[in-house]
């Protein structure tokens, strides 16, 4: 990618990557915000940075270091939806009976999400990004590098919306909040699967 191509189209191509690939990121982010009403900026700007992270390292991985292997790649990538849903199920089911047992004590004291499950949820929301990466093979690292950069900015921008509006409906579910994440976690996870395998 030469210096002349860094025209308005590849920004604009970029920040839409970024807001597709943000859905599944925001969804999670409402997910585990709705639980916590009184959620601090900083725990929000943690989780967001977390989410935006993965987003940005994933392209990088998949131009840089998969990219050769393109070939196998193509078997990684039918286990992935798998590997993605069978994580988002899981941390779901996990919320779910947690909030189940906590839901009669002091709902400021939960903390389901930790830095583990953190971790687990943005790398299985960001899978997809892998064959982002794939897709530029067009770009040298400073277009692979700026591109990514973008797309995990936007994902960190939609994820504060989403822990924004999640402690919001948070705090009018009230002990439900958990119940409805662990389920919106389950679909996510749902919804990734069946989008692969339908081509979209």
């Amino acid at each position: 990618m030469s210096a002349l191509d860094w025209n308005v189209w590849f920004f604009i191509n970029s920040i839409l990557l970024g807001v597709g690939l943000a859905f599944d990121a925001f969804s999670v982010s409402l997910a585990n915000s709705m639980q916590d009403g009184n959620m601090s900026r900083g725990r929000m700007i943690a989780i967001a940075g977390t989410f935006g992270f993965f987003q940005f390292l994933m392209p990088m991985i998949g131009w840089g270091i998969i990219r050769p292997f393109e070939v196998n790649f193509e078997i990684v990538q039918e286990i992935i939806p798998w590997v993605a849903m069978a994580v988002l199920v899981a941390v779901g089911v996990l919320m779910i009976v947690e909030s189940v047992r906590k839901r009669d004590e002091d709902s400021e004291k939960l903390r389901i999400v930790g830095f583990r499950s953190l971790m687990v949820q943005g790398i299985a929301t960001s899978l997809d990004a892998l064959s982002v990466g794939l897709a530029n093979t067009e770009y040298n690292l400073a277009g692979s590098l700026v591109s990514s950069l973008i797309i995990g900015a936007v994902t960190f921008g939609i994820c504060i919306a989403g822990l924004f509006l999640g402690r919001r409906i948070g705090d009018r579910l009230g002990s439900r909040a958990g119940i409805v994440g662990g389920l919106i976690l389950i679909l996510i996870g749902i919804e990734i699967c069946v989008k692969h395998y339908l081509g979209f």
